[in-house]
Formats: structure tokens, sequence, C-alpha cells
């Protein structure tokens, strides 16, 4: 079997081993490939693993030999899973490997916001400390999350550990989930949307991208927040409207914003959210701890191989 990674270097920059997967046949491994490359690599390719590069139905129909497609990620929307399915080709996905790494990103970003080590830190290497005229000194409102109401969008596995850890920090916990009608959690009390993003102290979003949520939160749910609350968002970039999210930080409708994930990335420079007021961005690395790319990497190595079995596992477009 040839097997092909397009875009292997996000998983694997250099401390982890291609060797289990490289065992499984003629392996080709590259960091990255542009567009006007992926049809030359892919040619004759039997297992094509992907994690960002897109893979159309014009190029599965250009591939003959194609037998498997494997994400390298939770998400799969890079891939045409029809088309795929069309042709009989499997198309895998690693659903679990990071969701401990996302929710501490959730959660860094939320200390973050109430304690501003960061800043204070700075201000201390600046001599703001040793010029005081006190014993103590802050720049920012010190936030004690405690007793705080935490609105989670999206209650499957990592919006269910955030909340787990939210309790634990003695937080409210509140959610809304199309799917979920009465959670397992007796401590997380399920709402509409509307209700949650008006009464949260924290909304965090945990929900995958859909035709239907794309944009969602919008000028009109960002209007109902209060000028209190942050909105966090480790999930995709895309169920916010980027320029309704900068005029509601650079007007004090919200007071800020963590996120992890933008419409574009990496960003144009003139991306709104770049500049805009409290507006805090982390470029995609919820997800990457080395632990969680370990991971990672054996999920999809055993996707593969349970595919030479004549096993399918983690399948994503019903074949």
């Amino acid at each position: 079997m040839r097997i092909v990674v397009l875009d292997g270097y996000t998983l694997n920059p250099g401390d982890l081993s291609w060797a289990e997967l490289e065992a499984l046949g003629e392996c080709a491994i590259y960091d990255r490939t542009p567009v006007e490359l992926v049809f030359s690599r892919s040619v004759d390719t039997e297992i094509l693993l992907t994690n960002k590069t897109v893979i159309q139905k014009q190029l599965i129909d250009q591939l003959p030999a194609l037998k498997y497609i494997g994400v390298l990620a939770t998400g799969y929307n890079v891939v045409d899973i029809n088309a795929a399915a069309a042709r009989g080709i499997p198309v895998t996905n690693v659903p679990t490997y990071g969701t401990d790494s996302v929710v501490q990103m959730v959660f860094a970003h939320l200390l973050h916001f109430c304690r501003r080590i960061a800043e204070h830190s700075a201000g201390v290497r600046e001599s703001r400390w040793t010029n005081s005229n006190d014993f103590c000194y802050w720049d920012y409102p010190l936030i004690e999350i405690t007793d705080l109401t935490m609105g989670i969008v999206g209650l499957g596995r990592i919006g269910t550990a955030v909340a787990h850890i939210a309790s634990a920090f003695g937080m409210k916990v509140i959610a809304y989930d199309p799917m979920v009608t009465i959670s397992e959690m007796t401590d997380v009390e399920m709402t509409d949307l509307q209700s949650l993003f008006r009464i949260s102290d924290v909304v965090s979003l945990h929900c995958p991208l859909t035709r239907e949520n794309q944009s969602f939160v919008n000028d009109e749910l960002l209007g109902l927040m209060k000028p209190t609350t942050f909105l966090i968002n480790t999930s995709r970039g895309q169920l916010i409207d980027e320029s309704a999210l900068a005029d509601a930080l650079n007007n004090s409708i919200i007071a800020g914003a963590g996120l992890d994930v933008l419409v574009t990335e990496p960003p144009a420079s003139d991306n709104p959210l770049l500049t805009a007021r409290n507006c805090f961005i982390t470029p995609h690395i919820a997800w990457a701890t080395r632990a969680a790319r370990s991971r990672l990497m054996n999920t999809a190595t055993a996707n593969v191989k349970a595919f030479l079995r004549g096993e399918l596992v983690n399948v994503v477009n019903g074949i």
C-alpha cells in the first residue's frame, strides 16, 4: 500500500515519530502541500492522510487508486465525504484525542481574563511594583469565578468536560444543545440559546460547524449579553460573525473574547479582531499539546491498521 501524508507538520513538528505508520507500507510524508502539488503528490496513492489540505470531489475523481482517506483531526469538513462515499472510499477521523487539552485552553482564557497574570507580570518587570507606594497594586478588575454562570453551547464530549471543570470551580452551569433536552449532569441546567447569552457571565462554544449555525453568534445574540460577559471559542471560527464581535468588543457591549479559532486561518492582516478591544487570540493551539498529538497520531495509525485488516473504525461517511 502506498501511503501519503499531505500536511503532517502541525501534528508532528519533530517531537513524535511516524515509524509505526511508515511500517505499514510505502510512505511519503510531507510537512505541507501547496494546492498546486496536491494532485501530483496524491496520484497512485491508495491511502491519503490530510489535516487541513482540502480533498474535493474533483481530486477524488482523478485518483483511481485511492481506497482510503484519513483525517488527522476531529473535524472532517476538508474532505468531500459524499464524493468519497460515492466511490466507496471510507473517510475516517480521530474523534477523542484532544478533549482534555481543549478544556484546559478554555479555562486558560477564562483565568487570564479574571487575573491578567501576563499583564501584571509585565508591569512588575517594568518596575511598577518596585516603585509602588503600596504593598500591592492591580491594573484590571480581579474577578473570582466562583458563583459566576458558565453558559456552554454544545454539550458533547468537550462541552460536558467543560461543565465538569466549571462545576468544580463553583460556577453555575447552564447549557444549550439542540440535540440534548435533559443533561445527564444534575448540576447543568438546559436552557434556550437566547436565555443562555442573556444570563451567562461566560459563554463557551463547543458545537460542530453546520450550515445552520454558521455565524450564529451575530450582533443580535451579542447584544443580549451583559457588558461584563466573556466569550470563549475553541470550537470553529465560522460560528462567529467576526465583524459583529469586533463591534461588540470595541463598543463595550461585552467585556472580552478569548479565541483559539478564526474564520480564516492564518488570518488576514485586516481581520477586525486582531485590533479589537480586549480580544485575545491564540493561534489554534488548544488541541496541540504533545500528549494530545501523540493520541492523535496513535489513533490515526490505528485507523489505517484497521482498514488494512479489512475493518473500519471512526468512519464518518457511512461506508
